[in-house]
């Protein structure tokens, strides 16, 4: 990644279903080896599981899972004088939805169960309830930054 510019960003194509540009990309994060039937398969059986489960809007809870999976900040690496410090920064809008998709897939993937459809329904779930891997990620993260709060002005 270029360290003085960022590369401009490419318009996501909305997804067929729910017409979010946020499941699309979520969709295209889970996507492995060009598969995208598979992974839209995948997402769209776990929103019908969570849509049956809890009785509410799919995508309701798909957006509280992401929203509690959310980062605020986190901690970088800065060198100063041969020490190195990890110092707390905040997260840039983009990065932190990066991150928590990228938690909630990860931890799908570790989780137990018959399917990944039926391991990532669980997991959106149990992060919108604010209980989970996921949410337990967030809270290190955070967790972390607070203890090198001391280290925050070397920003």
């Amino acid at each position: 990644m270029p360290r003085r510019n960022r590369p401009e960003h490419r318009d996501i194509i909305p997804d067929p279903r729910y017409n979010s540009r946020v499941v699309a990309k979520f969709i295209n994060n889970i996507m492995e080896r060009g598969k995208k039937s598979t992974a839209l398969s995948i997402v769209y059986d776990a929103f019908d599981l969570i849509a049956e489960r809890t009785n509410r809007s799919a995508l309701e809870v798909f957006e509280e899972a992401l929203k509690n999976a959310t980062p605020l900040v986190e901690v970088k690496p800065r060198r100063v004088g041969g020490a190195t410090y990890q110092v707390p920064m905040e997260i840039r809008a983009d990065r932190r939805q990066a991150l928590a998709m990228r938690w909630l897939i990860m931890n799908s993937r570790n989780r137990s169960g018959r399917n990944m459809a039926m391991r990532l329904a669980g997991e959106l779930m149990d992060t919108a309830r604010g209980e989970g891997a996921t949410v337990r990620r967030r809270e290190e993260t955070h967790r972390m930054a607070e203890a090198n709060q001391a280290f925050a002005h070397f920003r």
